[in-house]
């Protein structure tokens, strides 16, 4: 897949997303998709994507094995304990 591609937009503003695209991106048809204008570019991606980049992110700052999903569990029963 090129990194980057000309495409034409139509008289109804739309574009095609050549099909390499649509499956580097796991995009099929019905699939909904997320516009966001970045740095003056339409940046086009899927919830899937943005979910898997915010995991990579957390992932830089927790050790593994460790379930902020149980710290928060663990933190909540102690704060209504206190309560």
């Amino acid at each position: 897949m090129n990194p980057e591609t000309r495409m034409r937009i139509n008289e109804n503003g739309r574009v095609v997303i050549p099909a390499s695209y649509r499956k580097a991106l796991g995009i099929k048809a019905g699939d909904e998709v997320i516009l966001r204008m970045e740095d003056d570019e339409l940046r086009i991606t899927t919830m899937k994507r943005r979910i898997e980049r915010a995991q990579r992110r957390v992932r830089q700052y927790v050790k593994p094995g460790v379930s902020l999903a149980d710290e928060l569990i663990a933190e909540r029963r102690e704060a209504a304990k206190r309560e």
